[in-house]
């Protein structure tokens, strides 16, 4: 009864069962890892990660699952079981240096919407408002733990920001989980909208690829916003398209 679409089924112990639930993960975790280094390259190389995807994500060998490039990777599985892989081999004397370096480099990668932020605007951010679509580590989901935005939402409030946000489904959870003194102090607005969160900003971030994300009214955003800036944290938009519509955007090694 539990095997009814008749997939394979894999007999071994406890102890190889637990380190395959691990190394499926970590490896998955390596294919963004990956994928967020090598758009990094692009952007110092002026190469369009996007064509490199599609080149490389054809090869059947490779495919197209977790090589889109981002701001790093969270949730409940993928942080944890690469920490506990890591842990595992201090435990036992070896120095683990892929999975180490996938878990800098995602360090990195959610920290690099911020540097795009402060690089443009500088880095003291205060009297500058920030929208951010997407709080979920991932859509279709209201889990906020090791979410990107949490890491950039409190940047943003470090560097003397005001961040307005929405996202579909997870607000209830940041209002339970977040820093009470971040609303009590006005620094983090929730919007009951996705365009109320661009009043007046000075940029939006897109954190979490939601579909109702995916096809903006660009004319609606550059009446709201400030300034018609987009920092794109999951590269769902066409740059050319967003540029053509008035607005600087500033993407994960795009061109």
């Amino acid at each position: 009864p539990f095997n009814r679409n008749h997939q394979r089924t894999i007999f071994m112990g406890i102890r190889d069962a637990e380190m395959t639930k691990y190394t499926a993960n970590a490896m998955l975790a390596t294919k963004i890892s990956f994928m967020n280094e090598i758009s990094n390259l692009c952007d110092l190389l002026g190469v369009d990660v996007e064509n490199v995807r599609l080149g490389t994500g054809s090869d059947s060998r490779i495919g197209y699952s977790f090589i889109y490039p981002g701001c790093g990777y969270g949730g409940s599985c993928f942080p944890k079981d690469v920490k506990a892989l890591l842990g595992m081999a201090r435990e036992i004397g070896f120095d683990s240096k892929v999975l180490q370096a996938v878990e800098d480099r995602n360090e990195l990668q959610r920290r690099l919407l911020f540097k795009k932020i402060t690089s443009r605007f500088g880095a003291d951010l205060s009297g500058h408002t920030i929208a951010v679509w997407g709080l979920s580590f991932k859509p279709g989901t209201d889990d906020l733990r090791e979410a990107s935005s949490r890491v950039l939402t409190e940047s943003l409030i470090g560097a003397g920001a005001t961040v307005r946000a929405y996202d579909p489904v997870a607000m209830d959870n940041v209002r339970r989980e977040w820093p009470a003194e971040w609303f009590d102090k006005g620094r983090l607005i929730l919007t009951v909208h996705q365009y109320e969160a661009l009043k007046n900003a000075d940029a939006m971030a897109l954190v979490t690829e939601w579909k109702p994300f995916r096809i903006p009214d660009f004319e609606a955003m550059k009446r709201l916003m400030k300034q018609p800036v987009i920092f794109d944290g999951r590269n769902q938009y066409d740059p050319e398209a967003v540029k053509a519509a008035g607005f600087e955007y500033q993407g994960i090694g795009r061109r």
